[in-house]
């Protein structure tokens, strides 16, 4: 408790009641400073105080709004533009992706989308390039011969015929190969889905290919189980094993073998065509099912075929659900592995 001192001036002026008596006396007072002042405007301060509280909090939700705003449109501007510049043929445009919400989840879609279209237009080229390469050969050919008839350097005798037929059906193989492949990777490819047994496609593969192994001096053996049977189109998967076994024999050297075989893994039937050829360098192995890709890059089309045949067969196991793979030991041999759905009891 405060004790505060005043100071009473005298003398004091008299107060009387109506009688005239003196009832009292009053005093000058001087009061110690601030006693006596006005109280303060609480109300008033309560408000003042209010609209600065709520002025401020104005202005850190504006400053909220503005970062959130553009912490949302940025990405979205960066999307923006690289849509754009993807659309005037920029193929290498990718926006950064480092946020882990809805934002950069879109940020990774579109990277991973522009890389696909950056691999299709890459396999676009590509496949242009190689295609016009493979049909350069055969057209050249048949070109040159003819115009030798034409210029009567070369009599038209059956030896010419002969050569024109070949390099035609080499043309025809080309197309039909290419078709093939087309098909297979847009999934468009016809199939007549149906129960086929292992051995008996793997004994017709062998039996086709035995003519051409016999003169070549290489040796074909069948070993696959009775009993196994595959949910498979049955042309397609003869197609299989003769790109295969043709393969096989291209590499194999008189004296060889060729082995084609089969064996129930799980849910699936794995066939196998191995070989005791030269083998596959192991830098090589992972490109061999890419189109037109030859391990020996000396081997033209008419000595180391179309370079479409372990693509036709890896695309031709997918269209019915299975896969292929391959291994190699260079100068021992290689074996391709694919496999096909078990056909159910």
């Amino acid at each position: 408790m405060t004790h505060k001192i005043v100071q009473l001036r005298a003398p004091g002026t008299p107060l009387a009641d109506a009688a005239g008596r003196v009832v009292g006396r009053a005093y000058e007072v001087d009061l110690p400073h601030g006693l006596g002042a006005p109280e303060p405007d609480l109300s008033g301060s309560i408000n003042r105080w209010l609209a600065g509280a709520i002025a401020l909090a104005g202005i850190v939700a504006l400053l909220v709004i503005a970062a959130m705003s553009r912490r949302i449109l940025g990405p979205i501007e960066a999307l923006t533009a690289a849509a754009k510049s993807m659309e005037r043929g920029d193929r290498d445009v990718r926006v950064p992706a480092g946020s882990k919400d809805e934002l950069g989840e879109l940020a990774r879609s579109f990277n991973s989308m522009a890389d696909s279209i950056s691999g299709a237009e890459a396999l676009r080229r590509n496949l242009v390039t190689d295609v016009a390469h493979e049909l350069r050969t055969p057209l050249t050919n048949i070109r040159a011969q003819l115009e030798a008839v034409q210029d009567g350097l070369v009599p038209a005798d059956s030896r010419v015929i002969d050569s024109l037929h070949d390099d035609a059906r080499l043309l025809e193989r080309l197309v039909d190969d290419l078709q093939d492949l087309a098909l297979a990777e847009a999934g468009q490819l016809a199939l007549r889905l149906e129960r086929v047994d292992a051995e008996e496609a793997l004994s017709r593969a062998a039996a086709a290919a035995k003519p051409g192994a016999a003169g070549a001096g290489v040796a074909i053996d069948v070993h696959a189980p009775a009993g196994a049977f595959v949910t498979a189109d049955r042309a397609r998967l003869a197609q299989i094993l003769s790109n295969l076994v043709s393969n096989a024999l291209a590499h194999t050297p008189t004296g060889g073998r060729i082995t084609l075989s089969a064996a129930e893994i799980g849910p699936s039937v794995e066939f196998a065509v191995a070989d005791t050829g030269s083998g596959i360098p192991r830098d090589h192995l992972p490109h061999v099912f890419e189109r037109f890709y030859r391990a020996d890059p000396s081997r033209s089309r008419g000595t180391g075929g179309s370079g479409l045949g372990l693509a036709i067969v890896k695309q031709l196991a997918h269209a019915q659900g299975g896969s292929a793979r391959a291994e190699s030991e260079e100068g021992r041999g290689s074996a391709v592995f694919f496999t096909l759905p078990a056909a159910p009891p």
